[in-house]
């Protein structure tokens, strides 16, 4: 999504001048941090991302053919060298500890084959996975909302949810323009979000489609949009199931490279990048045009003002709320 980051040094000086605030330990529980955007400065966007809290980081599949790239980024990420702290005898990673989701994007229907299924299913039996993900359901075209579409969209789905049961995974939902329809079919199936886990990327529903997600066990992802005043629907919705379920059904996200905090845009970062291009997904959006993992703290701070919940009470929570969701248990750092 056409997004801008501010650089480095603009973007420590609004952190720390605006909230006066130490930084928190934070999950990123969706990005696409492989995308090629990222080729040329992967590395130290990694280390900014840790500077600025972030622990843990999921790159998340969307297309068969870059499930490859996944696992290449991963492991170049793993081989990075590590630093120890001058007051700290414990030797700490310098870049985020990356995760592994596999999933068939809605969106990308028309690409994705039979083959593509079944050779994911044999994947997961080789290489377990973090989560299933991305999956859903997608018509905010009119392309997407052709009968065959929609059908092929569904099938696809339901053959996801299939393995992300056998496996005992947690799934990454990806819902846009079909709540109501990717609810009647997540109820009907046996996937069981209270057991497994699960996340509702980017939620862009209402209040009752966020209040029925998280009575189905799955948290709310929130991403930059929160940050924006004008965003009155996703905030309405947000506040809607926290009054009813608390802010144990939230985690956050950058959904890197989109979703751009509103006090990161430029005045030409208001396109998506996501569907643009099958081909080239991110298109030829400018490097300065891109979210970035280091730009999660702002979605925390939005989120912690909305609600009026102390930053400090509330990065813990979310730690917590994004362990549950993805079944892990990761401690939260000291």
């Amino acid at each position: 999504m056409t997004v801008t980051s501010l650089n480095l040094t603009t973007n420590k000086h609004l952190l720390a001048t605006e909230y006066s605030l130490p930084l928190y330990p934070l999950i990123d529980t969706h990005t696409h941090f492989d995308a090629p955007i990222f080729d040329n400065d992967r590395q130290s966007q990694a280390q900014q991302a840790y500077e600025y809290g972030v622990r843990h980081l999921v790159l998340v599949g969307y297309l068969y053919r870059h499930f490859e790239r996944l696992y290449d980024v991963q492991q170049a990420l793993e081989q990075m060298p590590q630093f120890t702290r001058a007051d700290d005898s414990d030797q700490l990673n310098s870049y985020p500890k990356v995760h592994i989701a596999l999933g068939l994007h809605p969106f990308y229907i028309e690409q994705h084959t039979e083959t593509h299924l079944e050779t994911m299913a044999q994947r997961l039996n080789q290489h377990r996975p973090l989560a299933i993900g991305e999956i859903g359901l997608d018509t905010y075209t009119d392309t997407m909302k052709q009968p065959e579409m929609v059908a092929k969209q569904q099938r696809f789905f339901k053959a996801q949810l299939d393995m992300a049961v056998t496996h005992q995974l947690p799934v990454l939902l990806h819902i846009r323009k079909a709540h109501a329809e990717a609810l009647a079919l997540l109820k009907a199936h046996y996937y069981d979000a209270h057991k497994l886990g699960g996340i509702a990327h980017s939620f862009s529903g209402g209040k009752q489609e966020a209040i029925a997600f998280v009575k189905l066990g799955f948290k709310l992802g929130v991403t930059g949009q929160v940050t924006n005043p004008n965003a009155k629907k996703l905030r309405r919705a947000i506040q809607a199931a926290v009054a009813s379920y608390g802010i144990g059904c939230l985690v956050i996200e950058t959904d890197c490279p989109d979703m751009m905090p509103i006090k990161c845009q430029t005045p030409n970062s208001n396109q998506l990048a996501l569907g643009q291009s099958v081909d080239n997904e991110w298109g030829d959006a400018p490097i300065h045009n891109r979210n970035v993992p280091a730009n999660l703290p702002w979605v925390l701070m939005s989120l912690s003002e909305m609600l009026s919940v102390e930053p400090d009470d509330l990065a813990r929570q979310l730690w917590q709320n994004s362990c549950d969701a993805l079944h892990t248990t990761w401690a939260y750092p000291k």
